[in-house]
C-alpha cells in the first residue's frame, strides 16, 4: 500500500513559487507617496513626547548652517512620512461594525500579494533603513519599489506561513534616494481554534 502524501511537509512547498521569486520588485518600480509632506508643525509634535533637544529639528538657522535646506527630521520619524493615507473622502475604510473590523484596505498588509498560498494573518517582524541624507521640512517622500529579498516557510504558535524580507527605496518627488527601508514580515493562515474554544468577550 502506498504511504500517503506527507502532509505535514505538503504546505510549506506551496510557498516555492515565492521562494523561487526573490529578487523580484513587486512593485515594479512604482513609488508609494506618504499621505503628506514633512512640515515643521509634524516635526515638532514628534519631539515633544520624546523631549529630543537638537537645534537641527527645531531652529531653521541652525539646520541651515549645518547645509539644510530647513529643520530636518528625525530619523526615526522617516518612515511614517512614507506611508499614504489610509482614508480619503468619499472613502469607506471599515465597512463592518465588529469588535476586531479590518479595514478595507491598508497600505501595511499582505492583500495584493499575487503569489504563494492565500494568508490571513500577516505582521511586522523587524525594520532596517539605511539613510543617505537627512529629510527636511517641505519634502514629500515616499517608497519605490518592493523587492522580495528572502522567504522562509515556518510554522509558528500562531499558524502557517512564511518570513519575508522586502526592500524599498525612500525617494523624494525629484526621485533622489534618500535611505533604503528593509522589512520583515510573517505572512501566515492561522491556524484552526480548538474545538469547543470560544473567544473571550
Amino acid at each position: 500500500m502506498t504511504a500517503p502524501a506527507d502532509t505535514e511537509q505538503d504546505w510549506q512547498a506551496d510557498w516555492r513559487p515565492v521562494i523561487d521569486a526573490i529578487g523580484r520588485d513587486f512593485a515594479e518600480g512604482a513609488v508609494t507617496w506618504g499621505g503628506d509632506a514633512v512640515e515643521r508643525g509634524a516635526i515638532r509634535r514628534y519631539l515633544e513626547p520624546l523631549e529630543l533637544d537638537c537645534a537641527l529639528h527645531t531652529d531653521p538657522e541652525v539646520a541651515r548652517a549645518a547645509g539644510h535646506a530647513d529643520v530636518t527630521m528625525p530619523a526615526t520619524g522617516v518612515i511614517a512620512w512614507t506611508i499614504p493615507a489610509a482614508w480619503q473622502p468619499g472613502q469607506v475604510l471599515f465597512d463592518s461594525a465588529d469588535r476586531d473590523a479590518q479595514p478595507v484596505h491598508s497600505a501595511i498588509n499582505n492583500a495584493d500579494m499575487t503569489l504563494g498560498p492565500r494568508t490571513t494573518g500577516f505582521f511586522g517582524t523587524d525594520i532596517e533603513v539605511d539613510f543617505l541624507r537627512d529629510v527636511v521640512a517641505g519634502e514629500r517622500i515616499g517608497r519605490r519599489g518592493k523587492t522580495l529579498l528572502s522567504c522562509k516557510p515556518k510554522e509558528t504558535a500562531v499558524g502557517r506561513g512564511a518570513f519575508m524580507t522586502w526592500e524599498s527605496e525612500v525617494v523624494t518627488e525629484e526621485l533622489e534616494v534618500v535611505g533604503r527601508i528593509r522589512i520583515g514580515t510573517y505572512a501566515y493562515i492561522p491556524h484552526p481554534k480548538a474545538a469547543g474554544k470560544e473567544d473571550a468577550s
